[in-house]
């Protein structure tokens, strides 16, 4: 029998309590062994986020994750060059560990742009895509798509960096440690 791994991509810009609950729901839900949070270096479907260096990144990405023992971070995306193509990684990540059943973890925004996912169709055979709710994108897709209800809410890592910027506070939006960390290096700062 194949384990079941999660797989969280993102920019993590700062990782916040949504990508945490994101995992745990989906972790719950469909019996996985564990959740594997993936920072990405330029993600194909927008800018390189470019606020803060790639290893305070994973550092925050670690501090938010360190109290779950089912949740890990896997940086192998951030010291390649160009953009971080899910199928490269998948690839990777299938060759590796050929007894594991990947479950690659996507918001509603994400199922919306599978159509332009380079080598999506190649994709399908690596991973089996999980469509997590989000507020004003739809779940349907052309797609394998199994959907997972998890608590609907706005808060993401930009309105985390504009409430930084604002100099507002931002606990509960962020681990402790993360809020910790993001005020003792100033980040998102003006």
């Amino acid at each position: 029998m194949t384990e079941k791994i999660g797989i969280l991509g993102g920019t993590f810009d700062p990782p916040h309590i949504i990508h945490l609950i994101i995992a745990n729901e989906v972790y719950a839900q469909l019996g996985l062994k564990k959740v594997i949070f993936l920072p990405n270096k330029v993600p194909p479907h927008k800018k390189e986020s470019g606020f803060v260096e790639a290893k305070d990144r994973v550092h925050m990405l670690e501090l938010a994750t360190a109290s779950n023992p089912h949740f890990e971070v896997d940086a192998r995306e951030l010291s390649r060059e160009g953009k971080s193509y899910t199928f490269d990684t998948m690839l990777e990540m299938t060759k590796e560990k050929p007894d594991q059943s990947f479950y690659f973890i996507i918001g509603g925004d994400m199922v919306e742009y599978l159509p332009k996912w380079y080598r999506i169709e190649e994709l399908l055979q690596l991973v089996t895509f999980v469509g997590v709710n989000r507020p004003a994108y739809s779940l349907n897709s052309e797609y394998p798509v199994l959907n997972v209800t998890v608590p609907e809410t706005d808060i993401s890592s930009s309105l985390i960096r504009e409430k930084c910027w604002k100099k507002s506070p931002i606990d509960y939006y962020v681990p402790e440690k993360v809020a910790a960390y993001i005020k003792e290096h100033h980040f998102y700062e003006p």
